[in-house]
């Protein structure tokens, strides 16, 4: 019998789908044959999922769970918006964010973790094949805090926990838990709809800076402006674009007059303790994904159209 490798196994899961033991297993019963192998899952029913695989996945769900000091997010996605509306799908997605708000998993690391007797990832693949649509485990994310709350929201939940943006806030206090979690859920309707790139102006990626500096300097040099002013000119635009993309420089939109610096400045004095901001999670679902105008999602619109 040929020797069954890890490479093997790699191409054969990339080529049905299958999860990880099952390949294996297929590749021992046809003694390393890779064709016969895809066969055997696809009489096992196992590569239901071969042919979905290569479509593109950019609706779904963002699940998030909260458990006072800690909080998770998950974005798992599926071909089109009516796999949102699935119950299947939707417990899975809240069980998943539930495992990494228990365990603080990655992707890969939650693919692994057993959910019913079974790995995530062979759990995924059987969702898959009982849906009939390609799905993608995006990406996980866990927030805590030793004092202070973590502070949820869902945007356009279809459920409690999971919707199309999920929101996580950290806010570090002594103060009173509720009236936290009061103000940290506004902050995160805030964060939904503001959609910031950093906390500060300390944590702006650096290559994100230098392409805006590049590009709002090429603005005004088109503009025909003398150098010395267009260094004037560079000041100012940069302060506005951190005013965009950093969220203690953003405007609260409860107010759509102070500054998120200021809020928490004001909570704290209302307070009567300190309240920092120490981090936030913002997923949107399919955010960044290129969506190819024949993957299936898309004849499914032509369809309905």
């Amino acid at each position: 019998m040929a020797e069954i490798t890890a490479a093997m196994v790699k191409e054969l899961r990339e080529r049905s789908g299958a999860g990880m033991m099952d390949c294996k297993k297929a590749l021992n019963e046809t003694g390393g044959d890779m064709e016969n192998a895809i066969d055997w899952l696809r009489t096992k029913g196992l590569a239901a999922a071969a042919k979905k695989a290569g479509r593109t996945a950019s609706e779904g769900l963002v699940a998030i769970a909260v458990d006072g000091k800690t909080g998770a997010a998950v974005e798992l996605n599926a071909e089109t918006d009516f796999v949102s509306r699935n119950e299947q799908f939707q417990k899975f997605v809240l069980d998943l964010a539930n495992l990494v708000l228990q365990h603080g998993v990655s992707p890969e690391d939650l693919k692994a973790a057993d959910l019913g007797g079974k790995t995530v990832e062979e759990a995924l693949t059987d969702l898959i094949a009982t849906i009939g649509e390609n799905m993608q485990l995006r990406r996980t994310a866990r927030l805590s805090v030793e004092n202070g709350v973590i502070a949820g929201y869902t945007h356009s939940a279809l459920v409690p926990g999971a919707g199309k943006i999920g929101v996580l806030v950290a806010l570090h206090s002594t103060a009173d838990t509720g009236k936290l979690e009061e103000l940290g859920r506004q902050l995160a309707m805030h964060i939904a709809a503001s959609r910031p790139e950093a906390l500060d102006i300390a944590s702006v990626d650096p290559d994100a800076l230098e392409r805006e500096r590049a590009v709002l300097k090429e603005q005004a040099l088109a503009e025909g402006k003398p150098a010395d002013i267009v260094e004037k000119m560079m000041e100012g635009r940069i302060r506005k674009y951190y005013e965009r993309v950093v969220l203690m420089e953003q405007t609260y939109i409860m107010d759509n007059e102070s500054k998120i610096s200021a809020v928490l400045e004001n909570a704290s004095k209302e307070l009567g303790a300190e309240v920092k901001l120490t981090g936030f999670v913002r997923f949107e679902r399919g955010e960044g994904i290129s969506k190819d105008d024949d993957d299936f999602a898309s004849e499914v619109a032509a369809m309905a159209g």
